[in-house]
């Protein structure tokens, strides 16, 4: 289901950091628009990218953190062919974050479109990013912050809004190394009784930052939105993309990540998203989750990931290649022409089939995403012709073990 590959350049190299979902999107991005087998660095071989030919990946044990991080990239750049150009690109928040603490070192070696330490600081937590949010007009949910003193002190936390509520950790990057019985990426919890239970678990398992708890805004999956931009050197938004989400993964690790996308267009959002990323002077790939309130009538963000997102190669599938962004920026210099506002009519799953007729949510959108699947537009991160037959056939496995995850935790809500 990939594209033929546009062009072959031997300009530029491609490193991603990461070997996840989210590494192998952007590397078929890559080999569609470009010819360019990626590079990839990381802690562990998953999945996607276990046997890819697209992808040549290199596993180092502590790669994910300080010192072996930073040793690593000067050991790579001590190699470098001079004669080429090397983008870095990060497919997870903690590689982020090293980039960003390390910018200015880095720059000198590798082409790196991401945001310095300050502007990192003041969006990388959801804390920071929602204080970002009031100044900038986002609108956001009803939020309490809650800090490990507050909860260790014993006393009662006082919430400014009824269950059902949504927790999650401010600080992701922190939060996945954190292990626990009943943790999970977030919560949706019913009853004062079981948030009472859950917050000392929380600490007493070795977490730090604060706890971010929600008005919980109602609705299935399909009131959720997803937009992906890339922002330029210039600080000028040259791509955003919206994608309605019509069912989400849940499993417990990776609950909220989206299972199957209906792309969609909506100038509105778009325009406030724009406005909010060339007013902070961003630079490179940003990521929202938000949620449509009926109450108010308003989609509520609930966060910013400082990179593509994870299910963001339904921009490339829709025709706007997530890697001849970022390459008409920093390798080609290509003068900034106008905003693609995208919009597709391709679904875009991750999840087989029958997993989405069965548990989507009977609406309109479902039946729009359906007459797309008979018509044969749709597509996958997860499978390309042009990889391995071991790859896919080890896709095909992962997808076929999803099937038991919806049979084990899904709640229709």
């Amino acid at each position: 289901m990939s594209e033929k590959v546009n062009q072959t350049r031997e300009d530029f190299q491609p490193i991603l950091l990461g070997t996840d979902f989210n590494c192998y999107g952007m590397a078929r991005s890559f080999y569609q628009q470009y010819g360019i087998k990626s590079i990839a660095y990381g802690v562990m071989h998953m999945a996607p990218t276990r046997y890819t030919k697209l992808v040549d990946v290199h596993v180092i044990e502590g790669f994910n953190e300080d010192p072996v991080f930073i040793e690593t990239m000067r050991k790579i750049a001590a190699n470098l062919d001079p004669k080429k150009k090397y983008l870095l690109l990060s497919c997870g928040d903690g590689y982020t974050e090293l980039i960003a603490k390390h910018l200015d070192e880095l720059k000198e070696h590798f082409i790196c479109p991401y945001v310095d330490a300050d502007l990192f600081n003041k969006l990388g937590t959801k804390e920071t990013f929602y204080e970002a949010a009031e100044k900038y007009g986002l609108p956001y949910p009803k939020t309490k912050i809650i800090t490990k003193e507050e909860v260790e002190s014993g006393k009662a936390i006082e919430l400014p809004f009824d269950f059902p509520i949504a927790l999650k950790p401010s600080d992701s990057v922190e939060w996945l190394d954190i292990q626990f019985e009943g943790r999970k990426k977030a919560y949706v919890l019913d009853k004062r009784e079981q948030f009472d239970e859950l917050m000392p678990k929380i600490y007493k398992a070795g977490y730090t930052g604060k706890m971010i708890a929600q008005d919980f805004i109602p609705g299935d999956d399909s009131n959720m939105r997803t937009v992906n931009a890339y922002v330029d050197s210039n600080h000028n938004v040259r791509m955003i993309s919206l994608a309605h989400p019509l069912l989400e993964d849940p499993s417990p690790v990776a609950v909220g990540n989206y299972m199957v996308i209906l792309p969609e267009k909506d100038m509105a959002i778009y325009k406030t998203i724009q406005k909010f990323l060339e007013e902070v002077k961003y630079v490179g790939f940003a990521d929202f989750d938000m949620k449509y309130d009926r109450r108010d009538k308003q989609f509520k963000i609930f966060e910013i990931n400082l990179r593509q997102g994870r299910s963001s190669y339904y921009c490339t599938l829709n025709g706007y290649n997530l890697a001849k962004y970022v390459v008409d920026d920093v390798i080609d210099h290509k003068p900034f022409t106008g905003t693609d506002y995208a919009e597709g009519n391709k679904l875009w799953l991750n999840a087989p089939k029958k997993v989405f007729y069965q548990y989507a949510k009977e609406n309109e959108y479902k039946e729009k995403a359906k007459k797309l699947l008979e018509a044969g537009q749709w597509g996958t991160t997860a499978f390309d012709k042009n990889d391995s037959l071991k790859q896919r056939l080890l896709m095909h496995y992962s997808f076929w073990l999803i099937n038991k995850n919806y049979q084990k935790y899904f709640v229709q809500r």
